[in-house]
């Protein structure tokens, strides 16, 4: 199954990281090299495992550690073309450069990639899906406005990793951000506020969702405790109480977590056999059983 960790989220530095099995994959590297290596160890994470990195855009909150995270480990980097001609303008590690196009899908180790685009002031951002067979990651960074291909890309994940940047009253009464920050921040091709991001989760979730990881809160404009009241509240209308709302920190790693809810496995009962002799006072020889491998263990059978 897959699993999600948050290494850090903020206008400081973003970073996440989606794991299946022994495929680790680094989405966006905004933080520094050293701390993307501390947080990734404090997750019991060798940075030299990880199998690539990709970025959502280009901006330095989501890129600056590539150049000296790089030059120790030559890392695959997957970004669209136009922003990968960006970043590696300012790269000089060893990095093998994976171009491609906003809409296509990738596939990184077991893991199935989806890509879509977002609005946003960048050069070519998007947003991503993680698939593998048994659950789904959503992943939306920076994003203006919630559009119809974001939500349908969305829609179904079992966990869902979404920027939730301020509150539009703390934004309006702020005193030391101007105007002009303020309209950069709120237009379409901006950030999403509290209350856009409580709608977009209400219009993916589905029956599977399990979790929605809160990022890129603004540290003036924005609480922790005041993003969560939104979603958990709008999911709530929802009748999906059982939703785990969380924040991720600018300081801390969130640790991995599995993607979905780990299903239990059911055995149905064995059919019985008529007796082979119809003379009921004959007993019936007993059936040869099967034997069992030298390592099987009686909790494989539990459920």
């Amino acid at each position: 199954m897959l699993e999600l960790a948050i290494l850090g989220s903020g206008s400081s530095g973003n970073s996440a990281l989606v794991c299946l099995g022994e495929t680790r994959v680094l989405i966006d590297a905004g933080l520094s090299a050293k701390q993307l290596c501390l947080r990734l160890e404090a997750l019991g994470v060798d940075p030299d495992s990880l199998s690539g990195i990709i970025l959502t855009h280009e901006h330095g909150d989501h890129t600056r550690g590539i150049e000296v995270f790089c030059r120790k480990r030559p890392l695959p980097v997957y970004a669209t073309t136009h922003t990968c001609a960006v970043v590696s303008e300012n790269v000089n590690s060893a990095v093998t450069w994976r171009p491609f196009e906003s809409g296509t899908q990738l596939s990184i180790g077991g893991i199935k990639v989806e890509s879509f685009s977002v609005p946003h002031d960048a050069v070519d951002p998007v947003g991503f899906v993680f698939r593998c067979e048994e659950s789904s990651i959503g992943i939306l960074s920076d994003v203006g406005h919630v559009t119809r291909m974001i939500i349908d890309h969305l829609k179904g994940v079992d966990t869902l990793f979404t920027e939730a940047n301020y509150d539009e009253v703390m934004l309006q009464n702020d005193t030391k951000r101007p105007w002009s920050t303020k309209q950069r921040i709120s237009n379409r091709h901006g950030h999403l506020s509290n209350d856009q991001t409580a709608e977009l989760v209400s219009e993916i979730a589905g029956p599977n969702l399990t979790r929605v990881v809160l990022g890129h809160l603004s540290s003036d404009c924005n609480t922790s405790e005041l993003a969560i009241s939104v979603i958990a509240r709008k999911l709530a209308d929802s009748g999906l109480n059982e939703v785990a709302v969380e924040c991720a920190h600018r300081s801390k790693p969130i640790p991995l977590k599995a993607a979905a809810r780990a299903v239990a496995k059911i055995y149905l009962p064995v059919e019985e056999k008529p007796a082979k002799s119809s003379r009921v006072c004959e007993p019936s020889a007993p059936e040869p059983q099967a034997e069992l491998p030298n390592d099987w263990k009686q909790t494989e059978w539990a459920f």
